[in-house]
């Protein structure tokens, strides 16, 4: 008998993970990542990309199958998610695997609860999809690491990791709830492997593109399940082969071992890492770093010189070009920025867990004191943090003051993953600080009791459907 090719592999663990078998602390962590990701979604309208994906999408007609959080009736299954996964990724504020560096959850939760919604499918089923996808994405994206640099390689290739991989993830789980068999679970990996894309460039000189890939790529993973359903079909060897997604976006360069062992076994979604703060997570231990220093007594005015020491690697992310970071136009702009994140922590942060959504705005990337601050920090690699990364993105923070005294932060691990998990309060806390004055506080209840218990769920839209209208802000879109 031939050897099983690394698409097989990946569709036998996906039929054999049944939700009978699938660990709790698994499926704890999915209901957790569901919950966050639709209080990302409802955030997410404040913004004017957020109102243009949604008339877009409403835009384009279709039978009525799923719903797109603040989109009113509901649209077919593809569009609802592209536009829930527009919304969950477009405040930086979603999940991240490390050392891939991918956002898994703003793709694989707006495909799945699509597809779910579509097909009837109960809770139990769209959990276990949903943790699939999730193992699927992040093993893609760690095939994709290379260990030795210590980077994604798709990064160094200027592809955005997080929607080339969380198409195929999100296929599989929109497959699994079209109930496709083990082969045709093979044939969604071959569809999905032609539609995922995604270029990073945004990250670093600016643009909304970003915004939209865990978009498309939940939009290609559910249209791709229906293609397959009516016939369509992939190459078994869609991963490894001589024109397949590994030569493709890798060149050749990939590991199968960490696609392959202990899959089913040993399961990375519990150690997927929650964000604190909305801003791009190569920035967090910035924060970290100015917050500590601040309740150590370091105030602004006394701030003479900041160096912030980082990985290497992120340097081009957060530091580069440093005139554009130390003076971003907008807030989307800020949240890539290594000295905003420094001046948004010594400043003091927002509601919500230190940082909030208010901290992020256009009005304060222009705030003259943060301004004054940001002119203020240079951004550097430092050998310790370099060794860190990508397991964990630490920085050190240095500051001399008008007295010429040193103050030093470290900040090893960041906040949200196993180091250093954010608690179950906190992460309400998160959901409601997301969600305020757009969900009333009986609704905020419903879905987090909802999402608590979506593997109880008889129906995937009773979690989905208080959330089709939401509250008007004054000021903002809805």
């Amino acid at each position: 008998m031939a050897e099983h090719t690394l698409a097989q592999r990946l569709a036998e663990f996906a039929t054999a993970a049944t939700p009978g078998t699938l660990p709790e602390e698994v499926s704890s962590s999915v209901r957790e990542r569901v919950v966050d990701v639709l209080g990302l979604c409802v955030a997410a309208h404040r913004l004017p990309t957020s109102a243009a994906i949604v008339a877009h999408v409403r835009e384009q007609g279709g039978p009525p199958r799923a719903t797109v959080v603040g989109g009113g009736e509901p649209v077919p299954a593809p569009l609802a998610a592209l536009a829930n996964g527009v919304l969950a990724h477009s405040l930086d504020y979603d999940d991240t695997h490390l050392p891939s560096v991918l956002h898994p959850s703003a793709s694989i939760v707006p495909a799945a609860l699509a597809a779910a919604e579509a097909n009837g499918a109960d809770g139990r089923e769209t959990v276990r999809a949903i943790a699939v996808g999730l193992e699927v994405c992040v093993r893609l994206g760690m095939a994709g690491y290379d260990r030795e640099a210590g980077n994604s390689t798709f990064f160094e290739h200027g592809q955005h990791a997080t929607s080339i991989c969380g198409a195929l993830g999100g296929a599989v789980a929109a497959g699994l709830l079209y109930e496709l068999p083990t082969e045709g679970l093979v044939d969604v990996l071959g569809v999905a492997a032609s539609m995922a894309g995604g270029v990073i460039e945004a990250n670093r000189t600016g643009g909304t593109v970003k915004r939209l890939h865990c978009g498309l790529a939940a939009q290609s993973a559910v249209t791709a399940a229906q293609l397959v359903r009516r016939g369509f079909t992939g190459p078994p060897t869609v991963l490894e082969g001589r024109f397949g997604f590994f030569e493709a976006f890798l060149h050749g360069a990939y590991d199968a071992d960490a696609l392959t062992d202990g899959l089913g076994e040993d399961w990375a979604v519990p150690g997927i890492f929650f964000k604190p703060y909305p801003a791009n997570h190569f920035t967090h231990t910035a924060a970290d770093a100015a917050m500590a220093l601040r309740e150590q007594g370091l105030t602004p005015e006394r701030v003479e010189r900041l160096v912030l020491g980082v990985p290497g690697p992120v340097i081009r992310t957060i530091g580069q070009p440093i005139e554009r970071k130390r003076a971003p136009e907008t807030g989307y702009q800020a949240q890539f920025s290594g000295p905003y994140m420094v001046a948004a922590g010594l400043l003091g942060g927002g509601r919500g867990l230190g940082l909030g959504l208010d901290d992020f705005t256009d009005a304060l990337a222009h705030d003259p004191d943060r301004r004054a601050l940001m002119a203020k920090v240079e951004v550097v690699a430092d050998e310790g943090s370099t060794r860190g990364f990508p397991a964990q993105f630490p920085a050190v923070l240095t500051a001399v003051d008008t007295d010429g005294r040193e103050w030093r932060q470290e900040v090893p691990h960041n906040r949200g993953g196993p180091q250093r998990p954010l608690s179950a309060a906190e992460l309400a806390l998160k959901f409601r600080d997301n969600t305020a004055g757009r969900l009333s506080p009986e609704t905020q209840d419903t879905v987090t009791d909802r999402g608590a218990r979506l593997h109880e769920l008889d129906r995937v839209q009773d979690l989905l459907h208080p959330l089709a209208e939401l509250n008007t802000v004054a000021g903002e879109p809805t």
